[in-house]
């Protein structure tokens, strides 16, 4: 469901960036805040409650492609196209802060000029190293105006980047060239290298299970590998049916978020094949960011339609204060919903979501091309000699190789 459609920003919004404990602490207090990337040099700190922008850090000569905040919440760093890194000073917000000038123009604390221009950046969480990516992967200091660090495997560009919420050295990334990328900053190499058949958008690591992460695909599905064993997917998550752009996972680590180029976003059970949860208006466009809150209670979209628009987790979620009985009551039937959830009248109305015609009709013509592949294979098995075509689970088919 949707709660909040924030006011149009005359551009293109590209990329989310939520501070880990910076915005745990404001929604503690009552604020909602975030920070917005925009594709034109403009950064904008919004208050979300309130609907309107905060302040604005804006200096860049191009456009913004990474951004991303210190474990503090302290310091936001950005990158972009123009060959710049800035670091940001992030003004503390009080409550009664709501009239704070929206005009207000940031200047950065720092500014390290490279050689090439950066297309992502993610920081430690927990440490003073952060990493950009674009012709190679750098990592970087807060107190050194050029890379403390630099990798390279192959020449094609570095579009992504994550690192590891518990083990703070080990980062991954993907690139153009198909392939997902493992580094550990305690050594002088790349670890390993995953090669697949068609291009990662984004990757993100599980905060509950740091060995686990999940990749959003250009074939419409996420996977999520286990780092100890990367030659087949734990699970193949589907139901988009374009490019998936962008994903992020709850805090909790049990549900994750994907939003696609076909305009919707889903929320998917970290081991579940299909989506839980769909969302979709009649006026967004293709979703190119996704972040949850902190709490694990909305969800944070930024799409093509210049809005950014603020959704609640689980759609029938009652907001506001609940009395001790209203609570029981919810309870209750969250878990009469748990217990006869595998009879098919109930499973029927809890799985069924109504969709745009134009994502019905994608969904059902692809369901019909996947169903004439299946025969296809099926006919050419029992034309074969028994034993000559060998049957590769489709966790393992779009692995086309793994590089130490």
């Amino acid at each position: 469901m949707e709660i909040a459609s924030l006011p149009s920003c005359k551009r293109w919004q590209y990329m989310l960036s939520v501070y880990r404990l910076h915005l745990s602490l404001l929604l503690f207090k009552g604020k909602l805040n975030l920070c917005l990337l925009l594709i034109f040099a403009d950064i904008r700190l919004w208050d979300i409650a309130a609907r309107k922008t905060v302040c604005q850090f804006s200096d860049h000569k191009g456009g913004v492609r990474g951004l991303a905040a210190s474990t503090n919440g302290d310091i936001l760093v950005s990158c972009g196209t123009d060959c710049t890194v800035r670091l940001w000073k992030v003004p503390v917000l009080k409550m009664m802060d709501s009239s704070h000038s929206a005009g207000e123009v940031l200047k950065p604390t720092e500014r390290y000029v490279w050689k090439h221009a950066f297309w992502a950046v993610d920081h430690q969480w927990d440490g003073t190293l952060f990493a950009t990516v674009g012709a190679q992967v750098d990592i970087w200091d807060h107190n050194r105006s050029v890379p403390v660090n630099s990798f390279e495997w192959g020449k094609d560009t570095v579009i992504s980047v994550r690192f590891n919420p518990g083990e703070p050295d080990v980062l991954a990334t993907s690139a153009s060239d198909r392939s997902i990328t493992l580094y550990d900053l305690r050594m002088s190499s790349p670890a390993r290298k995953l090669i697949m058949k068609t291009k990662t958008n984004s990757i993100c690591w599980n905060p509950m299970e740091p060995m686990n992460f999940t990749a959003a695909n250009e074939d419409c599905n996420c996977y999520s590998y286990d780092v100890r064993k990367l030659d087949e997917a734990k699970v193949v998550h589907k139901d988009h049916v374009s490019a998936v752009m962008d994903i992020d996972y709850s805090p909790t680590g049990r549900e994750f978020v994907t939003g696609s180029y076909d305009r919707t976003i889903r929320i998917f059970k970290y081991n579940g094949d299909h989506s839980r949860e769909i969302y979709h208006t009649k006026r967004m466009q293709r979703v190119f960011c996704v972040k949850y809150s902190c709490d694990a209670s909305y969800v944070i979209s930024g799409s093509d339609d210049t809005n950014l628009r603020l959704w609640k987790a689980r759609a029938s979620e009652q907001l506001g204060v609940l009395l001790p009985r209203e609570r029981r009551k919810h309870e209750y039937q969250d878990a009469l919903k748990e217990r006869y959830k595998h009879l098919p009248e109930v499973k029927r109305i809890m799985r069924h979501r109504h969709l745009p015609k134009p994502i019905y009709k994608a969904a059902t013509l692809r369901r019909t091309m996947i169903d004439a592949d299946k025969k296809k294979e099926q006919r050419k098995r029992a034309h074969s000699a028994p034993g000559s075509i060998t049957v590769e689970p489709f966790r393992k088919r779009r692995i086309i190789t793994e590089v130490e």
